[in-house]
């Protein structure tokens, strides 16, 4: 509640203090933001099937450990007070282990809020930076979280910015898409002018070796009527 009357009491000495300009005050709802972010509802589904195996395998145990309770009850008549003691004994460890296991997972400090967090913060981080943002360009003083635990006395619909911000998001994610496929098309270009190159460095390495084949060798026959050809074209040139 204290930090409700700051908030309010920010409010009103902030817009004596800007009285002279105006002070341009916004709002956002960040359950609003997230319930329509396509990222956060995919995160919240890998974490929900992972809680759903561990409230499996808690569920199987806790049947285990009452299946052992059930079939203690129906043989106690034939069992001995040490085996009853035992029983019981190792039934009450069961117990506790699974009880350990349940804080280990959804306990306040258990995996399922942790990993939550961890999930859930750059999401959170990427919703700040386009506050952020929105309120440089768009030059406001103040923005609030409607969602949080400060009391909002009245809000006019018009100062609620929670689609702008979505709007800021969505445009940041698709530019990394368009980076991301950017970076794809180069890298599959880089591999066609890579292969072409190759294949005309295999081309020329070819062609070198065709020019460097020795030449054939001729026969006595050969070089006669070579000669003779020879010969006969130095007589007609010189009638």
């Amino acid at each position: 509640m204290k930090k409700s009357y700051f908030f309010i009491l920010l409010f009103l000495v902030s817009s004596f203090t800007f009285s002279q300009r105006g002070v341009k005050i916004g709002y956002i709802d960040t359950e609003y933001i997230l319930e329509n972010l396509a990222e956060y509802n995919q995160v919240l589904e890998r974490l929900e099937n992972k809680a759903d195996g561990w409230k499996k395998e808690i569920d199987d145990r806790m049947r285990k450990i009452e299946q052992k309770k059930e079939s203690l009850n129906s043989e106690r008549i034939l069992l001995t007070n040490e085996m009853i003691e035992e029983i019981e004994q190792e039934i009450l460890f069961e117990e506790e282990e699974l009880s350990e296991y349940q804080q280990k997972r959804f306990g306040p400090r258990g995996d399922f809020i942790i990993q939550k967090q961890q999930l859930v913060q750059p999401i959170q981080d990427q919703i700040f930076n386009a506050i952020r943002e929105l309120a440089k360009s768009k030059n406001y003083d103040f923005i609030f979280d409607k969602s949080t635990d400060i009391v909002m006395l009245y809000s006019d619909k018009r100062h609620d910015v929670s689609d702008l911000i979505l709007r800021t998001i969505s445009r940041a994610n698709n530019r990394k898409k368009i980076d991301s496929g950017k970076d794809r098309r180069e890298i599959e270009n880089e591999g066609i002018i890579d292969e072409s190159v190759v294949v005309s460095e295999t081309e020329n390495k070819d062609n070198s070796n065709l020019q460097e084949e020795p030449k054939k060798k001729l026969t006595v026959k050969e070089i006669l009527e070579q000669r003779k050809q020879k010969n006969s074209n130095n007589k007609k040139g010189k009638d």
